[in-house]
């Protein structure tokens, strides 16, 4: 059984640990989706740290839908944030690539992720900061983040909980309905997360923990997901000469 208010605790004291030994005195970086774990990763960082000590970075391509429930976020806590925009870079990459070459679906939907953690670290920089890593391990199991995107960052909270977990800690936070229970939409598609994915969150959720499950053709597909994002969760490869 998932004993949400005590690994809540020891996130929190770890998180402590971490600005002691890596970042005495810094600040938490939060890039603020609207979403789940963005939400309830800057409210641990605020029961760890204090609020005067965590900055929400809230980052639309233009205009975006949901930027209310980003908002809702750091008005709940009381963060300071700020608001940048990534549509002018996104296209600045984008018009600038070379004419002959074709840029495929899957680099469009990747270069706002990787420009928005290029802004976090910008601000990171600039505000003595380190930055939130916001993936989970339901996500990570399957390689659904952006390497050097979302997947990027200094410090993960929740990199070993999965969606059903975090949810249960987002409660005990005492975070509102609205941000715990939104469905998880990748913002790059506009399709949810399980839509794309062809499974739901708990139903992978249940496999990773106790490898269960009824479907052997989401079974394969997980599987699959799994074997071939693994690369994304390792070291960068590097070359070492013989002695």
């Amino acid at each position: 059984m998932f004993d949400a208010i005590k690994v809540k605790n020891q996130c929190v004291e770890w998180i402590r640990n971490f600005f002691e030994e890596n970042g005495k005195g810094c600040n938490a970086i939060v890039g603020i989706s609207g979403g789940k774990d963005s939400s309830i990763v800057a409210a641990l960082c605020v029961e760890a740290l204090g609020k005067d000590r965590v900055i929400g970075v809230l980052m639309p391509q233009g205009e975006q839908h949901d930027i209310d429930m980003a908002y809702m976020l750091v008005n709940h806590l009381g963060i300071k944030h700020y608001v940048v925009n990534v549509k002018d870079a996104v296209e600045a990459v984008l018009n600038n690539m070379p004419k002959e070459l074709e840029v495929t679906a899957q680099t469009r939907q990747n270069i706002p992720p990787r420009v928005r953690m290029t802004t976090l670290y910008a601000i990171s920089q600039s505000c003595n900061g380190r930055v939130a890593n916001t993936c989970n391990l339901s996500e990570d199991w399957v390689g659904y983040s952006t390497r050097y995107g979302d997947a990027a960052g200094d410090f993960s909270p929740l990199s070993n909980i999965t969606v059903t977990e975090a949810k249960q800690i987002g409660y005990a936070l005492g975070l509102p309905a609205q941000l715990v229970d939104k469905t998880p939409i990748d913002g790059l598609c506009g399709k949810t997360d399980e839509e794309n994915l062809g499974f739901t969150y708990a139903e992978l959720d249940r496999y990773i923990r106790e490898g269960i499950i009824d479907d052997e053709e989401k079974k394969n597909n997980i599987d699959r997901r799994h074997r071939n994002n693994l690369f994304k969760l390792a070291l960068m490869p590097s070359f070492k000469p013989e002695e």
